[in-house]
């Protein structure tokens, strides 16, 4: 038997420790043994049950999807894995049968499943995994940067969604990826990387990561902020570039109005169904608006592996704040949920 974290029943408000019988790979699978997995925003949905979760997640699942272990058996169809490699994985599966896939797209898959959303996840001791899915880690690499690829994967899709080198970068919502997305731009060329949130903890790291500004929305106005600032960042007719981190559809309309002519957004954020958008805005201002979601199967992991080996593990590091055993989870959702910590990863070794 193994130690799984489980959203166990609907209308349940947290998770529980359940034991459950140890897995077995099946053919084109491989079986994994946990060390680490970090807390992701989903799974704090899941944790308070919010209606996004109560709509999408069916009881009872093993939830999670970041994850680093090492490879323990193969089943009998796989060839390119072995036992004792160090891997993480994609945790968005695709049929391999539509359009999207048979014509290297497989991001845009419609069939695709969410694994720790619409299936069993990864916060367990033993997983077995889509042998497809596995990517083998550079053992170089620390393994609390490893553990976090998925969502650093979104920060590379989506900083470099656009042209950015030389460009004037707006970052709205300063959550995890929003931060990872700060070196990123960086190494990419920005000339300006503004930042902008509600929280003074996350604000502060991105600072410490290289943003040349920061505006807390809740003191004062994005549109102020430039009123004072723009001349002293060189910014003449608004940002080239925005990243759509938050979610916030106040985050989305100060973006939409301080984007230059011809700027480009690249949305991350998932906004509320009532969200509004000032439509003329982005036709006479002639803005692109560009929908993020996940990966781009592997395009985006072999551009995430070579900024990491070439220093970018060591520049997202402070972002991982802080670590708890598997036991101790209970805990480490409180400490997420209180949006004082950036990632925060579960030891399962």
């Amino acid at each position: 038997m193994i130690k799984t974290i489980v959203k166990s029943s609907a209308g349940f408000n947290g998770l529980e420790l359940q034991e459950r019988p140890m897995p077995s790979p099946a053919g084109h699978e491989v079986l994994i043994r946990v060390k680490k997995t970090a807390i992701c925003g989903t799974d704090v949905h899941i944790y308070a049950w919010d209606d996004w979760a109560q709509r999408t997640i069916k009881t009872p699942q093993v939830i999670g999807h970041e994850f680093v272990g090492e490879v323990v058996a193969v089943g009998e169809h796989v060839s390119h894995l072995r036992p004792g490699q160090l891997v993480s994985g994609e945790g968005h599966v695709v049929c391999d049968t539509c359009r999207h896939c048979i014509t290297g797209s497989p991001h845009l898959c419609r069939r695709t499943i969410g694994i720790g959303v619409n299936g069993d996840g990864v916060f367990a001791q033993y997983i077995t995994f889509p042998a497809g899915n596995v990517w083998i880690c550079d053992e170089q690499i620390p393994l609390d940067v490893l553990s976090v690829l998925d969502p650093l994967g979104n920060a590379v899709h989506t900083a470099l969604a656009f042209q950015v080198l030389g460009e004037d970068v707006l970052v709205t919502g300063a959550g995890p990826i929003g931060l990872m997305s700060v070196p990123i731009l960086k190494r990419a060329g920005a000339r300006n990387i503004v930042v902008t949130d509600i929280n003074p903890t996350r604000l502060q790291m991105a600072a410490q990561l290289g943003a040349t500004a920061t505006v807390n929305v809740a003191e004062r106005t994005l549109e102020d902020f430039l009123a004072s600032n723009a001349p002293a960042l060189g910014l003449k007719e608004g940002f080239d570039i925005g990243l759509e981190m938050s979610g916030s559809t106040a985050a989305f309309s100060a973006m939409i109005n301080t984007m230059a002519n011809g700027g480009k957004i690249a949305l991350l954020g998932i906004m509320p169904a009532h969200a509004a958008v000032d439509w003329n805005k982005v036709v006479f201002n002639s803005l692109t608006i560009k929908g993020i979601y996940g990966r781009q199967m592997f395009d985006t992991w072999y551009r995430m592996a070579a900024l990491l080996q070439s220093g970018l593990a060591k520049e997202i590091a402070p972002i991982i704040t802080h670590h708890f055993p598997y036991t101790e989870y209970e805990e480490a959702f409180k400490t997420a949920y209180s949006g004082q910590a950036g990632k925060i990863i579960l030891t399962w070794d």
